[in-house]
């Protein structure tokens, strides 16, 4: 678990997003767990939870489903800061990963198995999500061959298991709003003087519910 690869990729004189430092885990607040909706290149779902001072983060180009018959792509990307678990903002062109930022689900998450790190290494992670959209049992398991891209990252499936909390609803439209700010992207970029427009592409037709 490292910071060096997130620093490397970074201008923190040009970007709002936290340099942060690798800290102890596991307070008793528990462990984290957030969801960044990110209108970068494209549209995507920053997945993060807290492990061993940083946060494990995976990409999920087309967001998570509450729908256990359906496995959502997860690439595995560069451990973050616990200090990012609380960015929502903008983050300016040209730098790595330019666009709006949306804090959209945060709250607690919990292993089955303590041991994390034999459990990344088996390919199989399963957890119990205690978010404000998302709740209940989840795994996240390592495709066949383990790689899906030409970059050589990881590639993972994020699978909701069948609970009390599995349903068909689609939870991305029904819940478009950040939970941190209440606002829509667009409303995110307009606020930080970013690309609205760009923003309002990862929007719902209408800008969806209120919330």
């Amino acid at each position: 678990m490292s910071l060096k690869v997130y620093r490397s990729k970074r201008n923190f004189s040009a970007t709002p997003e936290p340099k942060g430092e690798q800290r102890e885990s596991g307070s008793s607040r528990g462990l984290l767990y957030i969801i960044q909706k990110h209108q970068a290149t494209a549209l995507h779902y920053d997945f993060r939870l807290e492990w061993q001072g940083v946060l494990l983060s995976w990409a999920v180009p087309k967001g998570p489903s509450l729908d256990p018959s359906v496995k959502r792509l997860a690439m595995q990307t560069e451990d973050h800061p616990l200090e990012y678990g609380g960015f929502e903002g903008v983050i300016p062109e040209p730098g790595y990963g330019a666009g709006t930022v949306m804090l959209w689900d945060r709250g607690t998450w919990k292993p089955e198995d303590p041991n994390v790190a034999k459990s990344l290494r088996s390919g199989e992670l399963k957890f119990s999500l205690f978010g404000k959209k998302l709740r209940g049992s989840w795994v996240l398991v390592r495709t066949k061959n383990g790689y899906g891209s030409a970059a050589g990252k990881p590639a993972w499936l994020l699978i909701k298991h069948r609970d009390q909390f599995a349903s068909q609803s689609d939870v991305l439209t029904a819940e478009p709003r950040s939970v941190k700010s209440k606002r829509l992207l667009a409303e995110i970029a307009e606020k930080g003087h970013g690309n609205v427009a760009k923003a309002a592409k990862g929007d719902p037709p209408g800008g969806g519910p209120k919330s």
